[in-house]
């Protein structure tokens, strides 16, 4: 033990100051609130566009619910499910329509999660997660992600000059 201790000390000399190099604060980037709504409200005037009444929530990048609308007709239980959408994208930092194949294994039957397409991460650059949009209430999973992806689009290239 009285050995080990000098080689100790000499790896903490020299380890040192690249471990004091590291931030201790780590910024992040956040959706504002007015942004989250500009999402949400595009969602669903997409899909009035198609007829189509719908819950949309949009999460921050932890999961947590940002904003919720759900249109004036549409079923209640669209709200949990847009919500676990968006939940589900953000925790996978994917669309959850890539994420069908995992539906029926052990994770995707984790409360909490739904792999069915209607969820999207939103993303600044093409790469740095700030939110998720979940889409439910379409016939179609495929037309819930449409809406989700019109929602971010009223906002992304404001969002990538952000940058």
């Amino acid at each position: 033990m009285k050995k080990a201790l000098p080689a100790l000390v000499a790896a903490a000399s020299i380890c040192g100051p690249a471990i004091a190099d590291d931030p201790m604060v780590v910024p992040l980037q956040r959706l504002s609130m007015d942004s989250a709504v500009k999402i949400a409200q595009g969602a669903i005037e997409e899909c009035r566009e198609k007829g189509i009444q719908i819950a949309v929530t949009v999460v921050d990048r932890e999961g947590t619910v940002q904003v919720t609308l759900r249109d004036t007709i549409a079923a209640p239980i669209t709200v949990p499910i847009s919500k676990m959408k968006a939940f589900t994208a953000v925790n996978f930092n994917a669309a959850t329509s890539a994420m069908a194949d995992r539906a029926d294994t052990p994770i995707g039957r984790v409360e909490g999660l739904v792999m069915s397409a209607g969820g999207v991460p939103v993303l600044v650059g093409g790469s740095s997660l700030v939110a998720g949009v979940g889409v439910s209430g379409a016939p179609a999973g495929e037309t819930d992600e449409e809406c989700a992806l019109a929602g971010i689009a009223e906002i992304q290239d404001d969002l990538d000059m952000a940058m």
